[in-house]
């Protein structure tokens, strides 16, 4: 297996180069990533002198870099994104050209690359949860009507549209998966769980929106990564899978763990304004990926505190992320002056 993976310097791609390094013995692991501010090669400085993997830097916008990175590769998946929703709601731009445009970019290369040759490829194109938008109640199916309500989700529910056309239209074999909220090591401190575990370390306010009743479902990267090559393996081109984990919780009670594990008090906790349209509940139905065998292992909380060790035995790693978030931040403000 020649395998591509945008984005792989994340926090679920590099969980998946590991992944298949370790489960698949003739796996060779090509790693495009743009290292902005979420990405580093640090995040797999443990198999950088792996024969297997070869590192590419480069945007996934950019029309010659994906040409070069799609030589020879059979399979393709595609983790890159401006996944931040509050940067989004600040700054659109970036979500929509990495996001869609960025998505486009890539299935034009599969499809040049690929012409001819459609049987063996695979293009697993992750999506999130977030596009079906929020419910009061019950769950999502595949076939839900899309209601994205931010511009990340909106992106990323436009890519998924992309997606599914270039199947149909070019016989592209694409499958889109729509996973639930991810957590695990490596993750980026901008999401919930890395950023309340790194102020709370320093007994810093945890900013909660609003009643901090929203509802999300977790699920561990290393069920993800498991899903993810079990729709490589399975999955049927065309078709879409959610990836629930079955762990629906509201946000104060996942941010408790992370105070108990800690030995931090509640009285850390600080409720704010809550942002422009917030999502107060996602929830998926996972009826059909467990027709492929694939159902999630880690156990919600158990998951959750060992996260929350990992990322307390490793702030030093938090705090060069950090510093790559100010440093990239700060230059991307004073190019577009």
């Amino acid at each position: 297996m020649n395998i591509l993976i945008t984005g792989g310097a994340g926090f679920i791609g590099c969980s998946f180069v590991r992944y298949l390094l370790e489960h698949i013995p003739d796996a060779q692991v090509r790693v495009l990533d743009k290292l902005t501010y979420a990405g580093s090669w640090e995040n797999l400085a443990d198999v950088a002198d792996n024969p297997r993997v070869t590192f590419i830097e480069g945007d996934i916008c950019d029309v010659a870099t994906v040409r070069e990175a799609m030589a020879g590769v059979e399979t393709v998946v595609h983790l890159a994104a401006e996944s931040h929703v509050d940067r989004s709601i600040m700054g659109p731009q970036p979500a929509m050209q990495t996001n869609f445009f960025g998505t486009f970019v890539l299935l034009e290369a599969a499809r040049e690359a690929w012409l001819d040759r459609l049987t063996t490829q695979r293009f697993l194109h992750v999506s999130t949860d977030e596009v079906y938008g929020s419910l009061e109640t019950g769950e999502c199916d595949e076939e839900a009507p899309l209601n994205p309500r931010n511009p990340y989700s909106a992106s990323k529910a436009g890519a998924d549209h992309l997606a599914r056309a270039y199947c149909v239209t070019y016989g592209l074999p694409v499958i889109v998966s729509r996973p639930c909220n991810n957590y695990g090591p490596y993750q980026y401190p901008e999401k919930l769980v890395p950023l309340f575990v790194y102020r709370a370390l320093r007994d810093e306010p945890l900013p909660v929106y609003g009643d901090g009743r929203q509802r999300r479902d977790w699920l561990h990267v290393a069920d993800h990564c498991r899903a993810m090559y079990v729709l490589l393996e399975n999955g049927e081109p065309g078709q879409v899978y959610n990836i629930p984990a079955g762990n629906e919780r509201e946000n104060l009670a996942t941010i408790k763990v992370i105070l108990d594990e800690l030995g931090k008090p509640d009285s850390l906790i600080k409720h704010v304004a809550d942002r422009p349209g917030h999502d107060v509940r996602y929830a998926m139905s996972g009826d059909k990926i467990a027709t492929l065998g694939w159902e999630p292992e880690v156990e919600w909380e158990g998951g959750l505190r060992q996260t929350v060790r990992w990322l307390a035995d490793h702030q030093d790693w938090l705090e060069r992320s950090l510093a790559r978030s100010r440093e990239y931040f700060a230059s991307w403000y004073r190019d577009r002056r």
